[in-house]
């Protein structure tokens, strides 16, 4: 396993967060890493899978929020082989060719790939000793959801709970499709889908769920009347309340699979 080096801590606005950096197999992965604006850890860890916008304010104040409901939260730059980038304005983006913009980004990562970075972050959540307990989460969103899948059926011991927002693709014919890896999954599943999601569409669905049902995993799949990217505060498609209850489903899935707070 490569060696994992921290950088150094900073502060953005009235969120205290550290900055570190792990070495992967393939280079250094930047990560952000929050821990709860009140009281004392250790707490159980969450990593999140980040969508295909990459790291900027929003998904930042996500991990914050989650943070703060009790967990140690480690936040990736899982497209750290392109390089430096943005942060892109996702309202901005979609204005235009987002494809153009995201896609030379989303080229150099994949399910596979994001698992294999999945057992470094493991390490060196490890090594800290506000951790609670071996077992983590995970949630991700969009292009996150089915890498956060694919980790938890990669290292299947240390996954408690994993959600997935809008993911897609999570049942394919290719060979990083996540409903390959049910047969070892152990976490707890909830898998949330958009409305007239073309990357997700029921037929799909209904194959990631049988994938699922068959190799007796525990899940929860349903679909929100909303569209892909409900969840993101800075997505033109963003739906408050819908947004709401995923927050509130998550939360639920993690109080109830994780370890208890300290």
């Amino acid at each position: 396993m490569p060696d994992t080096l921290a950088i150094n801590e900073t502060e953005r606005d009235d969120m205290a967060h550290e900055r570190v950096t792990i070495r992967t197999n393939d280079g250094a992965c930047p990560c952000q890493l929050f821990t709860p604006a009140e009281g004392e850890g250790p707490w159980p860890a969450v990593i999140v899978y980040m969508d295909a916008g990459g790291i900027r304010p929003a998904i930042s104040d996500m991990s914050q929020r989650l943070s703060n409901a009790g967990y140690l939260v480690l936040l990736p730059d899982l497209f750290y082989r392109y390089g430096p980038y943005g942060p892109f304005v996702p309202k901005e983006v979609f204005a235009g060719d987002f494809r153009l913009v995201l896609g030379p980004l989303m080229t150099t990562t994949d399910n596979h790939k994001a698992a294999a970075d999945t057992g470094p972050l493991l390490a060196y959540l490890n090594t800290r000793d506000d951790v609670a307990g071996t077992k983590v989460g995970a949630v991700g969103f969009c292009m996150g959801g089915g890498m956060a899948i694919a980790a938890a059926g990669t290292w299947p011991d240390r996954f408690a709970a994993v959600a997935s927002f809008h993911g897609g693709r999570l049942a394919t014919d290719e060979p990083t499709s996540p409903h390959l890896l049910a047969p070892r999954m152990e976490a707890e599943l909830y898998v949330a889908a958009a409305e007239n999601d073309g990357s997700y569409p029921p037929s799909m669905a209904e194959r990631f769920e049988a994938a699922l049902a068959d190799a007796g995993v525990r899940y929860h799949a349903e679909t929100y009347p909303a569209a892909h990217g409900w969840m993101k505060p800075d997505f033109p498609v963003y739906d408050h309340g819908q947004a709401e209850r995923g927050w509130s489903a998550m939360l639920q899935l993690f109080g109830r699979a994780l370890p208890a707070r300290s």
